[in-house]
């Protein structure tokens, strides 16, 4: 399974990524493909997103089931802490 979460995107991009995902939300992708697959599409949606921000979340074989990677400025950030994947959002000034 293959979640991936993109903000202030060319629709462009949002058209490409719904040939291989569904988009049950503006912004949010959903599938299953495979690794090679998985990393091209992530490839392309980093190097075309110019001022965005996304954010993918796949199966892996950890702990908790999943790996997840942030690309932009994003205003979460991933702690580990040992071994454990957390989300951190930044207070409100």
């Amino acid at each position: 399974m293959v979640v991936i979460i993109l903000e202030r995107i060319p629709e462009s991009l949002r058209g490409e990524l719904t040939r291989w995902l569904l988009e049950p939300k503006a912004g949010v992708f959903v599938g299953t493909v495979t690794a090679a697959v998985r990393e091209r599409l992530w490839e392309r949606v980093c190097g075309a997103m110019g001022g965005g921000a996304g954010m993918l979340v796949y199966s892996a074989r950890n702990e908790q089931g999943f790996e997840i990677r942030f690309w932009g400025a994003t205003r979460r950030s991933v702690l580990d802490w040992e071994g454990l994947k957390l989300v951190s959002v930044p207070e409100d000034p």
